[in-house]
């Protein structure tokens, strides 16, 4: 059995604890075996107080450790947490973080030379305290391999259940995420989330055209397609789209197609040619180019991975 710790430290964030708790203990049926453990047998959770069962020996025969967020995430950390995280790590268990707990794995060492997320308010100063850390504000999680982070707050489900398709296939996530009342895939990263200036009154909200695209991604769209479409000039089309989606047109583009082609991977038995094609890339090597660059693994490793 998969035996998942969720360390709770003085202040931690209540949504940040409980949602690795609800999703492997409660969500992914009897696959996983969670405990709550800290240094101390009592913590400050906010408004209330809470027991901690089990001590950080726990990380010992941990195979995941979820590190939830801190109310106050650039609080020094007790050495006997730092030195448990990293023995955790050195043997092997998978280390993952959600909202600003990502500041407790930098703070071990751990996420240096990798890239990492967190909440978007706090992700300049996660940048500026972590330099070696590179920081991107506009996801909902980052998958390394043995440490991942996530954005903030609901962003933990997306990376709960990520894991949980990694571990168990795409079946047992989708009713992992049905019983949490959840999409097991989000449309967009955290860009879609962050305050920006608002826009001008004269109908510059990109969701008209957002949703054009996603209708028409299987179309050989150009720039100049969807800026003539949008009726607006490339460039402007390329601001606007940086300040509502923090990204670009054609990237936002790539990621409707691919997807698409997630989907069709799962759920289909086309070959890798056809869903190039019905998706809307000009040949399976482009596909499968843009789908390794996005997803991280190409489309029969998927297949094989993720196949209903």
């Amino acid at each position: 059995m998969h035996t998942v710790a969720v360390l709770a430290l003085e202040g931690v964030i209540p949504f940040d604890l409980v949602t690795p708790v609800e999703v492997f203990g409660r969500s992914a049926g009897h696959a996983y075996r969670v405990r709550v453990c800290g240094p101390v047998a009592e913590v400050d959770a906010g408004p209330f107080a809470m027991r901690v069962p089990h001590g950080l020996e726990a990380l010992d025969e941990a195979d995941t450790v979820v590190v939830p967020g801190l109310e106050d995430p650039l609080a020094p950390l007790p050495d006997d947490v730092i030195r448990a995280l990293r023995e955790a790590h050195a043997r092997g268990a998978r280390l993952a973080s959600i909202c600003v707990g990502t500041f407790t794995l930098a703070a071990t060492g751990l996420l240096d030379g990798l890239r990492a997320t967190t909440h978007w308010l706090a992700a300049d100063e996660l940048a500026r305290r972590y330099p070696e850390v590179t920081v991107d504000p506009d996801v909902l999680f980052v998958d390394n391999g043995s440490v991942l982070t996530s954005a903030g707050a609901a962003a933990g489900l997306d990376l709960c259940l990520h894991m949980v398709r990694r571990d168990l296939g795409a079946a047992a996530a989708a009713d992992a995420a049905r019983l949490a009342v959840m999409p097991l895939e989000r449309d967009g990263g955290q860009a879609q989330f962050i305050v920006r200036p608002e826009p001008v009154p004269d109908g510059a909200s990109l969701e008209p055209l957002l949703r054009w695209l996603g209708e028409n991604a299987h179309r050989d769209l150009r720039l100049t397609d969807i800026a003539s479409h949008a009726r607006l000039s490339t460039r402007t089309l390329n601001r606007r789209f940086r300040e509502q989606t923090g990204t670009t047109p054609l990237r936002w583009l790539h990621r409707a197609r691919v997807r698409r082609a997630q989907h069709l991977l799962e759920t289909t038995g086309h070959s890798i040619e056809r869903i190039a094609t019905q998706v809307g890339f000009g040949s399976a090597t482009a596909f499968r180019d843009a789908f390794k660059r996005l997803v991280g693994t190409s489309p029969l490793g998927y297949r094989r991975a993720f196949r209903v």
